[in-house]
């Protein structure tokens, strides 16, 4: 596609992108508020109409969806049950939905002083290094042994954080981004994500053993869709290959607000030793704690880095905000960089460390700057359940929550 030519959508205006030169340099004369060049230099060029490209942020960007209030309210009773559950069985109440840890880190968040100017937004507006707390986990709500291999989760708190935080957020400096390593989410909608939690909400207490059928049974139907070169949020929902967590790419698969623009966040392994990994199994799969036990044995010596890029929307129609299960092309909108994550060695697993991530603090995409609230009736539903859970969780653990306000605080 000639990017030079795309027809932008937004809040209903159209905008084409045009060969001349004199609109770029009115683009960028506008930018800097002086008389520009008719002949920009193509760096120019090509930031002048990247901007162009991307739909500006608007109320409008969501709908509101037939009944979601109602539909809300039962993911958030649904998601109580679960944990309810399982808390009375295990005589423990954890998360009602990646309930297992297998990594708690300390990072490093790095934005660069050289960022495009579109891509200067919120968190990353400015060059700096923020502390951030990594919780490595898997999708159940529930605590199950590795060799029932499921879906993986990843949610970074940033620490220290400045400017307008959401008014559920207010006086807080944590911003979260929660991940999940599928590049979309399972369910469309939200009424289809209670479908699917009101399925293991009816199976939480089935036994380990048939849990693990349906596991095997789900990692065998995708690895031969993958064999011919197709891949299934839904199965990817019931199991997943025992690969190596720290080889995969962790998606927000829900858009968020950026500042001016909104997109994805991706975050991608770079360093060599984490794609070495790359299509790797954990070290004895069938043992109870194999994912936990990789991770701890890899940060014992080795430093990571990964890049956290966003993909802007471009198109509205081909990159819904309100359907989830909705592939964005990288095609219409590459993933951007935006900053790198550092985890220097560590003890990745520590006793003080598993109280102070599992049972005082929460992972929430609403924890959030204004300039990165969550977008999408996903996302809406997020807010109300991962509060309620949260609330019962640390009522029901008797446990302070804590928003933490320097990685000092986080354990060794």
């Amino acid at each position: 596609m000639d990017r030079r030519r795309f027809i932008v959508r937004s809040a209903g205006a159209l905008a084409t992108v045009g060969r001349r030169g004199s609109v770029v340099a009115k683009k960028l004369e506008s930018r800097h508020g002086e008389q520009a060049s008719v002949n920009p230099s193509a760096e120019e060029r090509e930031m002048a109409t990247r901007e162009e490209m991307f739909v500006r942020y608007s109320d409008s960007v969501e709908t509101l969806q037939a009944g979601e209030a109602e539909t809300v309210d039962q993911i958030t009773a649904t998601l109580l049950n679960i944990a309810k559950k399982v808390g009375e069985r295990q005589r423990h109440t954890v998360r009602g939905v990646h309930a297992k840890s297998h990594g708690l880190l300390k990072a490093e968040v790095r934005v660069p002083p050289d960022l495009r100017e579109e891509l200067r937004q919120g968190l990353f507006a400015n060059a700096g290094s923020y502390g951030a707390v990594m919780r490595f986990s898997t999708n159940p709500g529930d605590i199950l042994s590795d060799h029932i291999s499921t879906p993986r989760g990843l949610a970074i708190k940033v620490i220290g954080v400045e400017g307008e935080m959401l008014p559920n957020h207010a006086g807080q400096v944590t911003q979260d981004f929660v991940f999940n390593n599928a590049s979309t989410f399972h369910s469309a909608r939200a009424k289809d994500f209670l479908k699917s939690i009101t399925l293991l909400d009816k199976h939480a207490d089935d036994s380990e053993a048939l849990k693990q059928v349906v596991s095997s049974v789900a990692q065998t139907a995708e690895e031969g869709l993958e064999l011919v070169g197709e891949k299934s949020a839904v199965l990817k929902g019931f199991g997943h290959p025992p690969t190596h967590p720290l080889e995969e790419t962790y998606h927000t698969a829900v858009p968020l607000r950026f500042g001016d623009y909104f997109g994805k966040m991706h975050l991608v392994p770079v360093s060599s030793n984490l794609t070495a990994l790359r299509g790797k199994y954990v070290d004895h799969p069938d043992s109870w704690n194999s994912v936990k036990d990789s991770i701890v044995t890899f940060f014992q010596t080795e430093t990571a880095v990964w890049e956290l890029r966003i993909q802007l929307c471009t198109d509205l129609t081909r990159m819904p905000v309100e359907d989830a299960s909705v592939e964005w092309d990288e095609h219409l909108s590459p993933s951007l960089t935006i900053a790198r994550v550092t985890v220097q060695p560590q003890n990745a697993y520590s006793n003080p460390r598993r109280v102070w991530v599992d049972e005082q603090l929460s992972f929430n995409p609403w924890h959030s700057l204004a300039g990165h609230r969550p977008l999408g009736n996903i996302m809406r539903a997020r807010f109300k359940a991962y509060q309620a859970s949260s609330h019962f969780r640390h009522i029901a653990e008797g446990r302070q929550m804590v928003e933490p306000r320097s990685i000092e605080e986080m354990p060794d």
